[in-house]
């Protein structure tokens, strides 16, 4: 009986090696382990090229292949016949490998020996199982559908990106039982990705950054596929350490720590793309090996697709929102002042000694404090911010709204004297408790 790839994809997670058989142009047959097979589509995997031995030597004067793989949940075995397509060395199927190898070598103690050279490609002829004495007993896996069914259910319902943001984190954690994740976004300009929602952290991390191609979270938005690590390993470790030692040492006056685990034993992120424009990444990780399987991935490569469609809608709804009157504040700001300092080299902005923001949030946070203060406005529209040169946005699809959770979350978080309300869509005002004195400083704030 032949089976199809998709049915056994449970058996490429590395748990167990497969065992992979050659031969020579003269007939001599070669075996050995394979450390990773990687699901490429259902007629397609690769296998990872790290030496130049007898087995690569065989399949490129001789493209036929046996693989023999074992599911690890209830020991079944697999035969596959291969052939040989081509090697690739980069990429987004090299990437995702290259992560995974590293997870591997770091769970078997070989990370000085396991280094991807390249990606060989196999077409998949056919997938027959292995007779054994017992049948033995099949486990069933949970059918994320449902799940997937409810969560994009609630997706469907939201109206504005705030809403978006939470109800994918809520959801990802209830229906998918997911305890830590997170949703960055794309600075294009800057090339990084800044954290706009999370959940199941200590401290959320808005605002914090991480370039693109730098981990896990980095490689998966640069190469726009989904990277995928089941075991703990530092070589994808994505700078947060660094950043907060240095925070510590009072060096990085500026850098909002990453949030995540200590010890981020698996790891998953999935790029957000809407009409082949990335905008973000969704990211979530487990302090538990193999924690994530290929139906996860699949299950959350589907929310990803559906955020950025959505994402794409509401930005065009929103750009199309009618222009607010302006407005004076009535209630007057009482107590003692804040001063209200801003950098124009980076716009970073501080209120008082407490460090805020910086970038686009910060420039949108400085214009609307400077018309508060000198007319009085509270009431804004997302359009006019778009247009309005002192904010120096990168062109007009930059996701303004976004910008303004980032920038509402962080003064909710600083307990702030300021706060921005959404009053419609493409429309918020400022909330002003106390008076503001602004400040205007020199070049780039001081690490």
């Amino acid at each position: 009986m032949s089976l199809g790839l998709d049915a056994i994809r449970d058996c490429l997670e590395g748990a167990v090696p497969g065992v992979m058989a050659t031969c020579a142009p003269d007939g001599t047959p070669n075996v050995a382990y394979l450390s990773q097979v990687e699901y490429v589509d259902p007629e397609h995997l690769a296998l990872s090229f790290q030496f130049f031995n007898k087995t690569r030597e065989n399949v490129l004067v001789n493209p036929q292949a046996s693989l023999l793989l074992v599911r690890p949940r209830n020991g079944a075995m697999f035969r596959l016949s291969l052939r040989y397509l081509r090697t690739e060395t980069a990429g987004p199927l090299f990437e995702r490998m290259k992560a995974k190898l590293a997870g591997i070598a770091a769970h078997t103690g070989m990370s000085g020996v396991f280094q991807l050279r390249g990606s060989d490609l196999y077409r998949v002829l056919s997938v027959e199982p292995v007779p054994s004495a017992g049948a033995p007993a099949e486990h069933s896996q949970p059918n994320l559908l449902p799940a997937l069914r409810r969560c994009s259910a609630r997706l469907a319902k939201c109206g504005d990106l705030d809403a978006l943001l939470d109800q994918l984190l809520d959801g990802v954690q209830r229906e998918f039982g997911i305890g830590h994740a997170m949703v960055l976004l794309l600075d294009p300009v800057g090339e990084r990705l800044y954290t706009v929602a999370s959940r199941g952290y200590s401290a959320s991390g808005v605002g914090s950054e991480i370039a693109l191609g730098e981990g896990v979270i980095g490689v998966a938005a640069r190469e726009r596929t989904p990277i995928r690590i089941g075991y703990m390993t530092a070589e994808y470790g994505y700078g947060r350490a660094i950043r907060d030692s240095a925070a510590q040492d009072g060096m990085v006056a500026t850098e909002i720590p990453l949030p995540g685990l200590p010890e981020s034993r698996s790891q998953l992120a999935v790029p957000i793309v809407a009409f082949q424009r990335l905008l973000g990444v969704l990211y979530v990780e487990s302090a538990h090996d193999l924690r994530f399987s290929y139906d996860d991935e699949d299950a959350l490569v589907m929310l990803a697709s559906q955020l950025g469609i959505a994402m794409h809608v509401l930005q065009a709804a929103e750009e199309a929102a009618d222009e607010p009157d302006a407005a004076v504040d009535t209630a007057a700001a009482s107590g003692t002042p804040v001063t209200i300092r801003h950098y124009p080299g980076n716009d970073s902005v501080f209120l008082d000694q407490d460090y805020l923001i910086k970038g686009v949030a910060g420039a949108i946070f400085w214009t609307l404090v400077q018309d508060y203060v000198a007319t009085g406005r509270t009431v804004f529209s997302n359009r006019e911010l778009r247009l309005d040169p002192r904010i120096r946005l990168p062109d007009l699809s930059d996701n303004l709204e976004a910008r303004l959770i980032l920038l509402r979350r962080r003064l909710q978080e600083h307990d702030a004297c300021v706060r921005i309300e959404k009053t419609g869509r493409g429309r918020f005002q400022l909330v002003v408790t106390r008076p503001l004195q602004l400040a205007e400083m020199k070049g780039a704030a001081p690490a």
